[in-house]
């Protein structure tokens, strides 16, 4: 069985790939640092399992998942991610992945749904599951008001929404500010907001932020 580790952040990634070396030793594991990387390496060797996290530079994790399935319509892909919002959550599930876990989610969680994954079946962590259980018992499985906007500017919404400056967030994206800017006005448009406040109190609404999360100062 082989898995490749995708992460950006060098040190976080060689240590979950040395932990998985630890605990699976049955298992090889191979490491990319951006989404690009991790198509030209599945292009070369077909992994078991893809371990995919969202904030990557370039192409988003969501936006390598989406190439991935389209591809290799048989890879797994378990999301590995330090954000827990439901709306992102079922954007990562849509994309075709087969799980979703925390990066606060202790060790034996990650091996449990590399194991679980690796055996053919899907697996998201409990307390995600539960939420996503109960929002779709309500009826609230899928906000209409989301719908009709793609993943990358669903990403850039929810850092939009954070209080990233559209500097800070060309940079992540490697896209120029003046491309973030024109994603701003498209998603005033697709999501009938007129000021960056509205898009906040939106993004409140729906789940994407949750109160006392936005930090920073509005993007520019």
């Amino acid at each position: 069985m082989k898995i490749l580790l995708v992460d950006d952040h060098a040190v976080v990634r060689q240590g979950y790939a040395s932990l998985l070396r630890t605990l699976l030793p049955h298992v090889q594991v191979s490491e990319a640092g951006s989404g690009e990387e991790a198509l030209r390496q599945t292009q070369a060797d077909i992994p078991s399992l893809v371990i995919m996290d969202i904030g990557l530079p370039g192409i988003s994790g969501l936006e390598t998942t989406r190439r991935l399935h389209q591809r290799l319509p048989q890879l797994r892909v378990l999301f590995f991610s330090m954000h827990d919002e439901l709306p992102l959550v079922r954007q990562a599930l849509d994309s075709g992945a087969a799980g979703y876990i925390t990066k606060n989610s202790p060790p034996d969680v990650l091996v449990e749904a590399v194991r679980r994954i690796l055996a053919g079946y899907p697996y998201i962590e409990q307390p995600l599951a539960t939420q996503l259980a109960c929002h779709a018992t309500q009826g609230e499985d899928s906000d209409p008001r989301l719908r009709g906007i793609t993943q990358r500017e669903f990403e850039i919404f929810v850092m939009l929404a954070k209080g990233l400056p559209a500097r800070q967030i060309a940079e992540k994206l490697c896209i120029s500010a003046k491309t973030v800017s024109n994603y701003l006005t498209l998603l005033k448009s697709k999501l009938q907001v007129s000021s960056h406040a509205e898009l906040v109190h939106l993004a409140i609404d729906t789940g994407v932020l949750r109160l006392g999360e936005r930090e920073m100062r509005p993007a520019s």
